[in-house]
């Protein structure tokens, strides 16, 4: 039998009776109306994906909402039914009690406990990047995130990043048991340095299992783009905080990138060739904000240039065809692979990857572009992979060794919506591990490519932009192998997956 709970109340001045379904849903309908009559509407709203909190304040209950803008929903037409994006917006309900303050403070009760029983998150440690994007993350922090996070009566720590590795040094130590989530306020570069601290931690094993949340506030956003995409939700910051105070989590995969002892881990995408020259080459154009980089791909594709080179990937299933059989692995993939577990065993050592020779295929190149994807979208308005997954334990390839510039042109304006990967310039295909074996460009052997890793260069050859300013992590040249941990990590979703 249905669980229902009754209560007179009034609703902007006017009688009506309340009732909480089930202890999910919230309905109201104001008292002496006819069923045709305005005022015998009847108002419902879901508790937990429509209430940020409640209070009880005097004879009434305040239930802070966050509702599809218009109307609160009636039970024939919920917000978002059929896949549709909508718009959202903060609103606040007052019930006053007939019976006074003592049914208003049980009545706050009830719903708090309604909303606890979601398992949502109270307290939150918050990154907030001041340097990202058009630097505006504080003031969105203060304007349209912390006024959520304050209505939904979650207790915040905030730290403001100072410089590059500062959330990674921060996640590497941070006492995980004051809180119940982290969030990151920025681009996807502190998500991933949170990542990366927390996997050098020694108690990584417990510490991965944290949920991290994403808000987008700064130039790539390909994470909190991703993640708003796949529940069908409008991308904004609004949205994706009300993801996080909703408490739904999914797990990801993590990839781990290794060259001899070197390590770095990604959870959205390596790019070596093109993509990754528009990406740091145009630092230089910085000023012109975002058209930088649409203004910079029209000077490379005018410019293009090509990567000698080779790659070596055990391709998923039904991806076999892909490539050209091996019949011995090299040496250095096998190292790579063994080195996995017998160095830094204090922290996380990468996934144990075991391939049979057979396994493995070979492109070589030269290459136009290789790009190695985790999540769908590598920005707010680039899907550089249609068909990637977040916890498939696969990576998905784009790999482009020839195209006329023109139709590079045309595929950049297909990025939008990833039709691009099904231009027969582009190769398209999952993998389950990849190496990546750098080379020159072609026609001039003294310079080399730059390899971009979740938006930072972890390798750059002679002769590119910024070689004698920034020491990388890894040597351009020796091979770079890529192995993906399915579902290692966790992440705030707006739609519940467990």
């Amino acid at each position: 039998m249905e669980d229902r709970a009754t209560v007179s109340v009034s609703v902007d001045g006017a009688p009506a009776e309340a009732t909480l379904v089930g202890g999910v849903e919230l309905r109201w309908r104001r008292a002496g109306g006819g069923r045709r009559g305005r005022g015998a509407e009847e108002r419902v709203l879901s508790l937990e994906d429509d209430v940020l909190g409640v209070e009880a304040r005097g004879k009434e209950v305040v239930v802070r909402a966050f509702v599809a803008a218009g109307a609160t929903r009636t039970p024939s037409c919920a917000a978002g039914a059929g896949g549709k994006r909508v718009k959202r917006r903060r609103r606040d309900y007052v019930f006053v009690m007939a019976d006074g303050e003592g049914a208003a403070a049980a009545w706050g009760e009830r719903l708090g406990g309604c909303l606890d029983s979601f398992g949502r998150p109270k307290r939150l440690f918050v990154f907030v990047n001041p340097f990202g994007g058009k630097k505006c993350a504080k003031k969105i922090y203060e304007t349209e995130i912390k006024p959520l996070f304050q209505a939904a009566g979650v207790s915040i720590t905030m730290q403001e990043t100072r410089y590059q590795g500062h959330a990674r040094e921060v996640a590497s130590s941070l006492d995980l048991a004051n809180y119940d989530g982290i969030v990151c306020v920025s681009g996807d570069g502190v998500l991933v340095e949170v990542v990366n601290g927390i996997l050098q931690r020694t108690d990584w094993e417990e510490g991965i299992k944290m949920p991290i949340g994403v808000v987008p506030a700064g130039t790539g956003n390909g994470m909190a783009k991703s993640l708003l995409h796949a529940a069908s939700e409008t991308y904004s910051v609004s949205n994706a905080v009300f993801a996080i105070i909703k408490g739904h989590r999914q797990p990801l995969d993590v990839c781990t990138i290794l060259q001899g002892e070197k390590k770095f881990f990604s959870v959205l995408l390596l790019t070596w060739g093109l993509v990754a020259d528009i990406d740091i080459e145009s630092e230089k154009y910085r000023w012109m904000g975002s058209a930088r980089l649409d203004f910079y791909a029209v000077v490379r594709i005018m410019n293009l240039k090509k990567y000698c080179g080779s790659i070596l990937f055990v391709p998923a299933p039904g991806y076999e065809a892909y490539g050209e059989p091996i019949k011995q692995v090299e040496n250095s993939i096998l190292e790579s692979v063994d080195q996995n577990g017998k160095s830094h065993t204090c922290s996380y050592p990468g996934p144990s990857v075991e391939f049979q020779a057979s396994d493995w295929r070979f492109i070589d190149g030269p290459f136009v572009a290789v790009w190695i994807n985790n999540v769908p979208w590598a920005a707010e308005d680039i899907m550089a992979a249609p068909e990637a997954k977040f916890s498939d334990g696969y990576m998905d390839a784009v790999i482009v060794r020839d195209c006329p510039k023109a139709d590079l042109l045309a595929l950049l304006m297909k990025m939008g919506d990833g039709s691009y990967v099904k231009s027969p310039y582009v190769t398209y295909l999952k993998v389950k591990s990849f190496q990546l074996s750098p080379g020159q460009l072609v026609g001039n052997p003294k310079r080399g490519g730059i390899i971009d890793v979740d938006g930072e260069v972890i390798a750059r050859g002679e002769g590119t932009y910024g070689k004698n300013q920034h020491q990388d992590l890894m040597a351009y040249g020796p091979p770079i192998q890529l192995s993906v941990h399915r579902a290692l990590a966790t992440v705030y979703c707006p739609t519940k997956h467990w």
